[in-house]
Parts: C-alpha cells; structure tokens; sequence
C-alpha cells in the first residue's frame, strides 16, 4: 500500500530531479579564454546584404521545429562589442551551447539606420539604446528579454565568461 507521505515523497524526488536536469541543460558553458584579448575576432560578422525579415523568418520557423528560443543579434560591422560578442559565440563550447539553445541570427542594422523593422516587430519602436542589441524571442513571437536587450551594448568590458552566462541565462 503505498501511503500518502511515500507518494508525496516520491513525487518530489521526481519533481527535483526533473529541475535539476533542466538546470543542468542551461547552465553556462565554461569558458577557455579568460580575456577579451585571447579571443579570435571576426572582422565581419554580419551579412549587410541578407534579408533580414527572411532571416527572422526561417529562423523562427526553425524554432517552432526544434523548440528552441530565437536568439536575434542586431548590430553593425563597425561595432567592437557586436564582434567581440561574435567572437565570444564563434569559441566552440559556446558555440555548441547556442546551437543546442537556440535559433540564430545576426541582423545587420548598420549604423541604427537598416532593419529596424526587425526590433520594431518586438515592440522595439525607439532608438536602439546600443548594440550589439540581442532580443531572445519564442517561438511564437513573443519577446522574453524585454528590458534586457542592450545587457551586452559594453561586452568589451565583459568577460567571455559573463557573455556566455548572460546567453545561458536565458536558455530555457
């Protein structure tokens, strides 16, 4: 006979164990520089000739497929955040933490002049406060990040570590 205390018991342990595993799937990756000065920046990592609602698109419907978040990276090539942050993704254990994370993709907005259709879609009607702006979006559309978008506008003041906690912060 199984009493009510064994069943509640029982069902925690299981309730625990499942949080710990979905903990354990977006904690951080560690990791292997410790500067900004070791990493291996990309000179270019924005396409400023794709389209951009194209992009978003796929992406989006990718997400929808593989049930991940949408990770929008809006910002320019002449931005040295935007392509430490490049960098910062481009190191293979983050690297391998997005992909299995999220859906990208990097939406060349120029010098605040180019693509602003893509924030204005997220309610993101004003200025951007900086970039690289990074909006993590469901795939249903729905923003999650909301107040939070320009958290790596200074990533040259961060530490790769801290970029890629800031990105497994909103992993889900």
């Amino acid at each position: 006979m199984v009493t009510c205390s064994k069943f509640v018991a029982v069902a925690a342990a299981a309730a625990l164990a499942a949080l710990s595993t979905a903990a354990a799937a977006a904690s951080s990756p560690q990791v292997s520089v410790d500067s900004i000065n070791a990493l291996s920046i990309p000179a270019r990592p924005y396409d400023e000739n794709a389209d951009a609602d194209r992009a978003v698109d796929a992406a989006l419907a990718r997400a929808a497929h593989s049930h991940k978040l949408v990770l929008i990276d809006l910002g320019g090539n002449w931005c040295a955040d935007c392509r430490i942050l490049a960098g910062v993704m481009d190191l293979p254990e983050v690297r391998a933490f997005v992909d299995a994370h999220y859906e990208v993709v990097s939406v060349d907005v120029g010098r605040f002049n180019k693509n602003l259709q893509i924030p204005a879609r997220y309610g993101i009607t004003t200025r951007l406060e900086g970039v690289p702006a990074v909006l993590v979006v469901k795939p249903d559309g729905t923003l999650t990040d909301r107040g939070h978008i320009s958290a790596l506008a200074d990533a040259r003041s961060m530490t790769p570590q801290g970029i890629a906690d800031w990105l497994a912060s909103w992993a889900r």
